[in-house]
């Protein structure tokens, strides 16, 4: 037997339960739990020799501290005694590397419920995620095109492997699609790259590797042993996520991810953020040729199947289309908004620039902190409308669908939405949420932990007004949103 195999019985000897993964092994004790790289060469990793396994090992510990802090603990030498007993960080020489994590129960790793990313979780996860990029070191050599064309060509090698599992005509379909809009995007990509968007990233950010604990996810396991899989787009690290859930059929929770994420993103990633989702179809799609691959290569044919299938329809990007959802305070325009977003053809559907999310940012605070009386004086008011509309009309032109949540009470303020989708050259939809004043203030009495500011005092000030004609579909607050959301999406 090798040294490896004498560590690895003397670690399993002590532990309850051995995780076997391609390139390591994970020992379950009591309290922890101790990594131990596989002497593998796999060609893009290599951890061969006790030297190049601690090199890797440290660098997991460092970079996993970023967004767990409390789980990753320390690397530990095993070193081997006089005598040729094993110990961890003994006198003797160190002949293996381990690093030791805080255990947790695997039960609540999000890849086994899925279901549960929904609502307040979604949005928890969404800007959880971007504060990772924020605080991520910028990595201007890496990202750009040579990153994401480093995935799409070995994609596009490991695909072709694979036809006889995966059909060898939609694999052609899929490179060739894949490679026309790397190309088309391919200064988008470099000016991101050169915009501060490529940064040092978790690089395999789907639900197995984010762990829900106390009702906060926790992203883990990030790749350390390849910087070119890791130094990447800040959009293509959320990708593998939003594709995840997309896959997952949480079409619904995949747009809360993202919505949250990019309002997020916006209060500290560079100026640029909005230009970059022209890309993200491409992004999506060289997520799920992944997992297709990476499905066929296991056995997983059906899987497989369904990934590349996905990979295809991620390229076909969707219709840049804008809808406009307004009404009193009260009426039930973010719930609506939210309903429809996730509806709109092209996973993972519209963006939704709320106005109190907008006003919060343009205040330098939090989504969820309130804001002075001042903060809503006309002149605030017409700023926020003005940078809605700028957002949205960037969007368009990146090709993606919005949805705009604000009141829309001035008639100038609903006749500037419909003179940007004039402009953009793209279909508009207006729709005015109406509800009987007692529902309205009752609904504002029982709100809590949203970025709206608005109270029992703001809607009387909204009854009063007169905001002129309305032309836009009218929708009962009282009526049943999941059943009229899907008809306007279509």
């Amino acid at each position: 037997m090798s040294v490896e195999d004498d560590v690895a019985d003397w670690l399993e000897r002590r532990s309850e339960r051995v995780i076997q993964t391609s390139c390591a092994h994970v020992y379950l004790q009591a309290d922890r739990a101790l990594k131990v790289k596989r002497a593998v060469d796999l060609g893009f990793l290599d951890f061969s020799t006790p030297d190049k396994r601690k090199w890797a090992l440290d660098r997991e510990l460092a970079f996993n501290r970023r967004t767990a802090p409390d789980i990753y603990r320390a690397v530990h030498a095993i070193t081997q005694e006089p005598g040729g007993a094993f110990a961890f960080d003994g006198d003797g020489a160190a002949v293996e590397w381990a690093l030791e994590l805080r255990r947790f129960d695997d039960d609540a790793v999000l890849s086994n419920h899925p279901h549960l990313v929904d609502g307040a979780l979604a949005e928890t996860l969404g800007r959880t995620v971007a504060r990772a990029h924020i605080g991520a070191p910028a990595t201007p050599d890496g990202g750009g095109v040579a990153a994401l064309g480093y995935t799409v060509s070995t994609n596009a090698e490991h695909l072709r492997a694979l036809s006889d599992t995966l059909g060898a005509d939609q694999v052609e379909r899929v490179i060739a699609g894949t490679n026309a809009v790397l190309a088309a995007q391919s200064p988008l990509l470099e000016a991101r790259r050169l915009g501060g968007f490529a940064r040092h990233c978790h690089g395999d950010l789907h639900l197995g590797n984010i762990v829900l604990e106390h009702g906060a996810p926790i992203l883990f396991d990030c790749i350390e042993f390849n910087d070119r899989l890791s130094e990447i787009d800040t959009l293509y690290d959320l990708a593998f996520l939003i594709m995840d859930l997309d896959f997952r059929h949480r079409g619904a929770a995949a747009n809360r991810v993202l919505n949250a994420y990019l309002d997020e993103a916006a209060r500290g990633l560079p100026i640029g953020l909005w230009d970059g989702l022209a890309a993200f179809p491409l992004m999506l799609s060289a997520r799920a040729s992944v997992r297709a691959h990476v499905s066929a290569a296991t056995g997983e044919a059906t899987a497989a199947r369904d990934y590349l299938a996905a990979a295809e329809r991620h390229l076909r990007p969707p219709k840049a289309r804008l809808f406009a959802v307004g009404g009193l305070s009260g009426s039930g325009k973010t719930t609506f908004a939210r309903e429809l977003a996730p509806l709109i053809a092209g996973a993972p559907g519209a963006v939704i620039l709320r106005s109190d999310e907008i006003r919060k940012r343009l205040w330098s605070v939090a989504s969820l902190a309130p804001l002075p009386s001042e903060a809503y004086a006309p002149a605030t008011n017409a700023c926020v409308y003005a940078e809605m509309l700028k957002t949205a009309s960037t969007l368009l032109g990146a090709g993606r669908p919005v949805v705009l949540d604000a009141a829309f009470l001035a008639p100038a303020e609903r006749d500037g939405a419909a003179e940007l989708a004039r402009r953009a050259g793209v279909p508009f939809q207006g729709i005015w949420l109406t509800g009987d004043p007692t529902t309205l203030r009752a609904r504002l009495a029982s709100r809590s932990a949203d970025a709206s500011d608005a109270d029992a005092r703001v809607l009387e000030t909204q009854l009063a007004r007169a905001i002129g004609p309305v032309t836009w579909r009218p929708i009962p607050a009282e009526a049943d949103f999941a059943a009229e959301a899907p008809a306007l999406a279509a």
